[in-house]
């Protein structure tokens, strides 16, 4: 990965963008990949949608989606404290003892995750899960009127941690899923922009919005895109750490390569074309089946309109849903390589038909 790429990399996973609120990483994706394509546009949901070579009949789809897990702000308490709800999904054992940033309309608030200290905690106290009801941010306000003046009922925030790079090959960050694929979409169109001469067919990348919370961008996006085939980008867990079950999750680890699929939710004819370009490329590749539907974009791109032809490809993950997600770079890499031979070698046509 080269200095300007992973710059864009880590501005994107550092711009906070909660479900609904994807703003600040949608105009970072944006600024990064308009000079390149031929046509962006945005929509009322908040999707980024970048088309190269409008015109061609066969429409392909990349997705990734920019939006990220967090919390809002659902009540402040007489002495200023801040109470809050998830958007989207997390251990909230996760949360104690973390720093968080608040985005306001005056800018970012910044808070801190408070716990009764060990020392007054009872044995039973200890032992105890941690819930959402127990957990308090706390801004420094002396009160329910000085934390109001700060923040706001409804106001989205994030987990405020930094981007790592852990070794030459492993980078850490809070957002990881799935800032990496919407990171993947934003190269895959830089570099196929260099080869559009080639392109056959008509390319749309689309960085989605609200997929925490039921995949709502992928399918607002596709059913504005009408493709007729598509690859969702999306971590994968990772089974290659401790306290993790293979015979569940099969055997996935990071710097193996791009993590492929095979299920309901996947075209076969595509599936195995997809493997075909991965051999004669030789681009390492892990499988992963998937008995039901996968979860991601995929199923929106699958089930749009009359159906179109989907894929899933995942970056092995460590740690999803915390603020310590650990990916690969050269997995990256190998995705944005595997993609980009894929679309640039893909026919005019290409019967996708089971």
């Amino acid at each position: 990965m080269n200095k300007t790429s992973e710059k864009f990399l880590q501005q994107l996973l550092e711009a906070p963008s909660p479900s609904g609120f994807e703003q600040p990483a949608a105009k970072v994706f944006r600024d990064y990949v308009k000079k390149d394509v031929d046509q962006l546009i945005t929509d009322a949901h908040g999707n980024t949608i970048t088309v190269l070579n409008p015109k061609a009949k066969f429409k392909f789809m990349l997705a990734g989606h920019i939006d990220e897990i967090g919390l809002m702000v659902t009540h402040i308490d007489k002495d200023g404290y801040i109470y809050t709800a998830q958007v989207g999904g997390m251990d909230p054992a996760l949360l104690i003892g973390q720093r968080v940033k608040i985005l306001t309309e005056k800018g970012n608030v910044f808070g801190v995750i408070g716990r009764k200290a060990i020392h007054h905690m009872t044995p039973d106290e200890r032992g105890k899960g941690v819930k959402m009801d127990n957990i308090w941010v706390d801004i420094g306000a002396d009160s329910k009127e000085d934390a109001q003046k700060r923040v706001e009922i409804g106001d989205p925030m994030v987990i405020d941690v930094p981007y790592r790079r852990m070794t030459d090959d492993k980078i850490v960050s809070r957002a990881m899923d799935d800032k990496a694929g919407a990171f993947i979409v934003a190269e895959v169109m830089r570099r196929l922009a260099k080869k559009k001469k080639d392109l056959k067919i008509s390319v749309i990348g689309v960085a989605t919005v609200q997929e925490e919370l039921g995949l709502r961008g992928a399918i607002t996006s596709s059913y504005s895109v009408n493709p007729d085939a598509g690859i969702a980008i999306d971590v994968g867990f990772a089974s290659d750490h401790p306290d993790t079950d293979k015979k569940k999750l099969g055997d996935l680890k990071l710097g193996e390569g791009p993590n492929l699929h095979r299920g309901a939710n996947i075209n076969p004819v595509l599936e195995k074309a997809l493997l075909k370009t991965a051999k004669k490329h030789k681009i390492p590749y892990q499988i992963t089946a998937e008995a039901r539907a996968t979860g991601t974009d995929a199923n929106a791109i699958q089930l749009c309109r009359g159906g179109a032809a989907a894929t899933l490809i995942s970056i092995p993950n460590r740690y999803m849903h915390t603020p310590v997600e650990m990916i690969s770079i050269s997995d990256m890499d190998n995705i944005i390589k595997l993609i980009v031979a894929y679309i640039t070698e893909h026919p005019a046509n290409r019967d996708y038909r089971i």
